[in-house]
């Protein structure tokens, strides 16, 4: 039996979680491919050119029997608007906001042939979930606010750009002074990040927060104190439905990477950790093999 290695920071945790990701059907982007995307500015935490590629696509209306698309200047309209929440009346305030948004939507004016009228534009498509686009990162560096330094989420996930969940990871082994266990001390973190001098700008749009350490996990909404988060526990209706579900998570969890995938995953700063991850697989398909 081989011994998990000494990952630095939590990526024992960390990198199944965004091989399971990209099973799910998410689309990996490096750290520098995820700056890219915030025109390399760590202060903002939309990724911009997705999100505007996607308000173009997912957004149309209907005039006098012709359909027509939103102008440039309300596409980049909205994405402005989606970006300005202060955070002056607190996170709790601005995460109200931003998820009215999320769900509403907003009017744009627009004039067609002299006529002037407000359509509403929408930034997720609820109703067809399949057009809508998702990524997750690693390592995703924010600037604090007022401050030169950069809090770094282990994992964040996007949808259209937007990030919607936020994961911290811990080694299930984790030692701390306080005595605490490793999914608390993820808790914590959490909420270190999102006070007013932390990155509360990442959790202005954030509907889910997530601590995971090795098999124990929590989740909550920003702003949720400690006490009040909640353990992931799977419930089932009946032995059926937990066997479906054993055999579902079996085989997603069990697949493997295409090689383009564990050749982007494994780049820096996780490519020292590629020759074990190998090992497991292959020792995994064995397995499957035999049985």
């Amino acid at each position: 039996m081989h011994q998990t290695p000494k990952f630095q920071e939590d990526h024992s945790s960390q990198l199944p979680a965004l091989q399971l990701l990209q099973n799910l059907g998410y689309t990996y982007l490096t750290p520098v491919e995820a700056l890219l995307e915030r025109n390399k500015d760590n202060q903002s935490v939309i990724l911009e050119h997705i999100l505007e590629s996607q308000l173009k696509k997912i957004n149309a209306f209907e005039y006098k029997g012709e359909t027509y698309r939103f102008s440039e200047s309300n596409i980049k309209n909205a994405i402005t608007v989606l970006k300005d929440f202060p955070l002056v009346e607190g996170l709790v305030r601005a995460n109200e906001q931003a998820y009215d948004l999320l769900t509403l939507g907003k009017s744009f004016e627009q004039t067609i042939d002299g006529d002037k009228k407000s359509y509403s534009l929408k930034y997720i498509d609820w109703e067809h979930p399949e057009n809508n686009v998702y990524h997750v990162t690693a390592e995703f560096e924010v600037g604090r606010i007022g401050r030169d330094d950069r809090y770094i989420p282990d994992i964040v996930l996007f949808v259209n750009g937007i990030p919607l969940v936020v994961i911290e990871a811990k080694r299930p082994d984790l030692q701390t002074k306080q005595g605490d266990k490793p999914v608390d001390q993820a808790v914590s973190q959490h909420l270190r990040n999102q006070k007013m001098d932390g990155i509360p700008q990442l959790y202005t749009y954030t509907q889910l927060t997530l601590a995971i350490a090795g098999n124990d996990a929590k989740y909550a909404t920003a702003s949720t104190p400690a006490e009040f988060w909640a353990y992931w526990k799977e419930q089932f209706a009946n032995n059926e439905a937990r066997e479906a579900s054993r055999v579902f998570n079996s085989q997603i969890k069990n697949t493997p990477l295409s090689e383009e995938a564990k050749t982007k995953l494994y780049r820096e700063p996780f490519q020292y950790a590629r020759a074990f991850f190998d090992q497991l697989e292959q020792e995994e398909i064995a397995v499957t093999a035999q049985d």
